[in-house]
């Protein structure tokens, strides 16, 4: 890759703390590269969660072992939990009952926040359903986005596709902000300022919006969740996909143009998140906001400069092959990103994926350059389509109608490093199961240059950072929904049947252990501060060794 080779490529983390300290974790992937690798010593490998009385659900600790404690979640928990200034933060449901003022029948949106040292209850913010219902708003669902957490202040998307930035430490310094607040009891959350996405910019999100918002500076970036129908029609095409806001004031900065970005060619849904990357191209830095678009297109904004308010594309990248169809139901091959994408020795690292209503399917992931990106600009997809040597505009359903004269052709912009779909490691002819990339909801995460994946069928791979070449793969023999966690030189990943799968976080595969949680685990294993934190659809479990 010569272009590489000229151009020096920095991390810049601006107002964000890195993943290196070995503390708290103040956002979904710890900082805004967004790779779950905290520094972290002697974590343990096995453990026992104890039992739960069947009445009550209360935890018996009797026969626990490596067990810290345990905090009661709601019925459903989607989001990752946020560790930073003695305090966790957790997306759930409302049936954990901890709301003095809302019984636990009530459906709600809930962001709870616990204390590090035992799992006690603190406050929680409590968000009605949306009244459009599943379409909008999935039942029981919960709150599925984690916060960012800078000091006092903390920020995330809610269930009701609003921006919100509370007060860390509730109403124990007063009320701050919003004053027309139902209650402000010392069990409630501190609203500070509020932006509502649906009634400000028209968004129409399809089935729930969960963007994990990141920042730097005075600017917190968010994916607006805008989708489709339950009809597959894009309700609101001019709607914007991305968007800056101010995170002091809560004003709006910037926005994506739909001419840009998806618009009118959302495929289904919009659940990703973005990362935050400063490439040095002939020695000026360049701050990018990356965001993984609906359209199964990745998309590079300059992450302050803007044209009045309309967001500054600096490039944007296709990561589906050109001549595969979508098909509503799952059963086609064209995929969007669920994934968020990673930063890691400079370049992006980002997984296809599709509604895990959809099911198994092919998936590819790439390592792509966004200093070589954003040296060129505009489309640096691997392949362009052209008709009478002119660019074909990119279209919903398919990007190349060879029956109408459209041809593919290589891409001399290209900014793709490499891509992985496959290998036909015994070379058979055939790619079997364990020798595919299958669609993935999950990021990469990046160590000592191995990518480590676990795709949504279970498969469990091991590549090299710079080439894309598999070291290694392993059957789960589960789904998995969550990222790995590496730390510790081992490698965490839970999957649905609620086994924590540990491998050594090496080239050649070792399986260390297979401890179990009680219930099926659909995020990521964090660590902060030394402990283990996973979480299930009703508990978190606070994991360390006695």
């Amino acid at each position: 890759m010569p272009m590489r080779a000229m151009i020096t490529v920095a991390i810049v983390c601006s107002a964000i703390v890195t993943t290196t300290s070995g503390g708290d974790w103040p956002q979904w992937g710890g900082s805004s590269a967004r790779n779950n690798t905290p520094v972290a010593k002697d974590l343990p490998t096995d453990w026992s969660v104890g039992e739960f009385d069947f009445d009550t659900g209360k935890w018996i600790s009797d026969d626990a072992q490596n067990i810290k404690w345990v905090a009661k979640l709601g019925s459903q928990t989607y989001g990752n939990p946020v560790i930073a200034g003695g305090r966790i933060y957790i997306g759930t449901n409302n049936e954990g009952g901890y709301s003095k003022r809302i019984a636990k029948e009530v459906d709600l949106g809930v962001l709870l926040c616990l204390r590090e040292s035992d799992g006690k209850f603190l406050w929680q913010h409590s968000n009605p359903k949306l009244k459009a219902g599943s379409e909008v708003d999935w039942p029981h669902v919960g709150v599925c986005s984690s916060p960012l957490v800078e000091g006092n202040r903390l920020w995330y998307v809610t269930n009701r596709c609003e921006v919100v930035c509370l007060d860390v430490e509730g109403f124990a310094n007063g009320n701050d902000g919003v004053k027309d607040e139902p209650s402000d009891t010392s069990d409630e959350a501190d609203v500070v300022w509020r932006f509502d996405m649906i009634d400000r910019l028209g968004v129409h999100p399809h089935n729930m919006s969960n963007c994990s918002v990141t920042g730097a500076g005075d600017l917190i970036y968010v994916c607006t969740s805008n989708g489709t129908d339950e009809d597959d029609r894009v309700v609101k095409p001019e709607a914007p996909s991305f968007i800056a806001i101010n995170k002091k004031t809560g004003k709006l900065v910037w926005e994506s143009s739909p001419d840009d970005v998806p618009g009118k060619n959302i495929l289904h849904g919009q659940w990703s998140s973005p990362a935050y990357v400063v490439a040095k191209v002939g020695g000026k830095a360049v701050p990018q906001v990356v965001f993984p678009g609906g359209d199964g297109w990745l998309y590079s904004f300059h992450a302050t400069e803007h044209n009045k308010g309309v967001a500054k594309l600096l490039w944007k990248c296709d990561l589906n092959d050109k001549a595969v169809e979508w098909d509503a139901t799952g059963s086609g091959d064209r995929n969007n990103i669920i994934a968020t994408p990673v930063i890691y020795d400079g370049l992006i690292y980002i997984a296809t994926g599709q509604d895990p209503e959809h099911g198994d399917g092919q998936g590819a992931l790439y390592c792509i350059d966004p200093a070589k990106a954003a040296s060129f600009g505009g489309d640096v997809s691997q392949t362009v389509v052209v008709k009478g040597g002119k660019p074909v505009a990119p279209r919903r359903e398919q990007n190349l109608d060879k029956g109408a004269g459209e041809a593919e052709k290589p891409n001399p912009h290209s900014a793709v490093v490499w891509r992985y779909t496959g290998l036909d490691a015994n070379g058979d002819g055939k790619i079997k199961f364990e020798e595919q990339m299958h669609r993935a909801l999950a990021n990469s995460t990046i160590k000592d240059g191995l990518v480590f994946i676990a795709d949504y069928s279970g498969l469990m791979q091991c590549l090299d950072a710079k080439t894309g070449k598999v070291h290694w793969t392993h059957d789960l023999l589960s789904i998995v929904w969550g990222s790995c966690l590496v730390a510790d030189g081992k490698v965490y990943v839970g999957d649905e049947d609620g086994v924590i799968h540990i491998f050594a976080a090496s080239k050649e595969k070792k399986l260390i252990a297979e401890p179990e949680v009680d219930g099926a685990v659909h995020g990521s294993p964090v660590v902060a501060n030394g402990v283990l934190y996973i979480a299930t659809p009703t508990h978190l479990f606070a994991i360390k060794k006695k």
